[in-house]
């Protein structure tokens, strides 16, 4: 079997695009070979396209009534984080457009899993709208730089307050440029208080990188997923399209100093050595290159191009909060001596429902706080 690689790609005997023989797998292989009315039926079960639901008393967990909390929680004790920036996305989107990818879809599980089950898992308000970023964004108006310490130490002081409240299991979706944070988040949240739990944090857009695929490799785009161009911009005019004046769209390119290869794009679409994150000084900072605040080709999004994505996102988020919940239901956790150096009867009464007879809080932990437990 041959290759037809376009021009300018090397053709092998391999085939570039394969999906593995499991549910994950499965479901992406429905949604690539899938017609746009069949995505548009998968995106309505969850509601999609709907408006962001930020002020909704029914959906983020900061605005219910705690009764009503306390009876959601103790049926589906998982909760998402949407991980956002403030961040100059060109004239023609919100400096928001990041926080309200990751809400919107979150928003989108949430329904249909209440749908579903009536048992919905919890979405926190984003603590993250203002985040930490790469170096090269230093310097751009519309982008709020937030120290990388202080935004990590935020998420480590989030993670144990929703703990202390019986979430256990805490899975932040991001759509920024900082995932390494993130993950130290997690890393130092555990080395510092080692609780029990299921912990993640997931790029969501990597998560699906194959639903941006270019179109010389199959796809439905001109150009791979990169910041503030073609892929995001047709995520907005699906999700906000009142938020998005196409008008002022723009086509930029990069600077870069050495060549092309050596550096992957923001999904890892192409295998390359090294992420994007992974190095400094080789391009020039975004302030310099591209003052727009795009970096690529905004003009030619639409919002057709936004549909398998999201449907896939959407399927693999349900999928991983299925998984979870089975393997551990609502109020159990790990089994305390493998995930952790505590023992199971020291964990006992923090692991109670909070506030009932003989519970403890976390805070009460010995050495808690302590940031020299490695």
């Amino acid at each position: 079997m041959t290759n037809n690689a376009p021009a300018g790609w090397l053709a092998t005997n391999q085939v570039d695009l394969f999906f593995e023989d499991d549910e994950i797998g499965r479901m992406k292989k429905e949604i690539w070979e899938a017609d746009e009315a069949a995505v548009d039926a998968m995106l309505a079960e969850y509601g999609m396209p709907a408006p962001v639901q930020w002020g909704d008393p029914r959906v983020y967990l900061q605005m219910m009534p705690r009764n009503k909390l306390i009876e959601q929680r103790r049926k589906n004790d998982i909760v998402f984080l949407p991980i956002g920036c403030t961040e100059n996305h060109g004239m023609h989107l919100p400096s928001a457009t990041d926080t309200l990818f990751v809400s919107q879809i979150l928003e989108g599980v949430r329904r249909y899993v209440d749908n579903r089950d009536g048992a919905p898992p919890a979405i926190s308000l984003p603590p993250l709208n203002f985040g930490a970023h790469p170096y090269h964004h230093m310097g751009m108006p519309g982008t709020a730089i937030v120290r990388e310490d202080i935004a990590r130490e935020m998420l480590i002081d989030v993670m144990l307050g929703l703990w202390n409240d019986g979430f256990r299991k805490i899975i932040m979706i991001n759509n920024h440029g900082h995932l390494w944070m993130l993950e130290a988040a997690i890393q130092q949240f555990q080395k510092r208080y080692q609780l029990p739990g299921i912990f993640r944090v997931l790029d969501w857009h990597r998560a699906v990188r194959e639903f941006f695929r270019e179109k010389k490799f199959g796809g439905e785009y001109d150009s791979t997923f990169v910041h503030a161009a073609e892929a995001e911009t047709s995520l907005a005019l699906y999700l906000f399209p009142e938020m998005v004046e196409m008008e002022y769209a723009v086509n930029t390119q990069g600077k870069g100093y050495i060549p092309d290869g050596h550096f992957d794009k923001s999904v890892d679409p192409y295998r390359r050595p090294s992420r994007w994150s992974e190095g400094e000084g080789h391009f020039a900072i975004e302030v310099s290159a591209t003052p727009e605040g795009v970096v690529g080709l905004a003009a030619h999004g639409e919002a057709r191009k936004a549909k398998k994505p999201l449907a896939a996102i959407l399927r693999y988020l349900t999928i991983l909060h299925d998984d979870i919940l089975k393997a551990f239901p609502a109020g159990s956790v790990p089994p305390v001596e493998e995930v952790t150096l505590r023992t199971a009867e020291e964990m006992e009464p923090y692991l109670r429902e909070p506030q009932s007879e003989g519970w403890k809080s976390v805070y009460q932990l010995p050495r808690i706080g302590q940031s020299n437990i490695y």
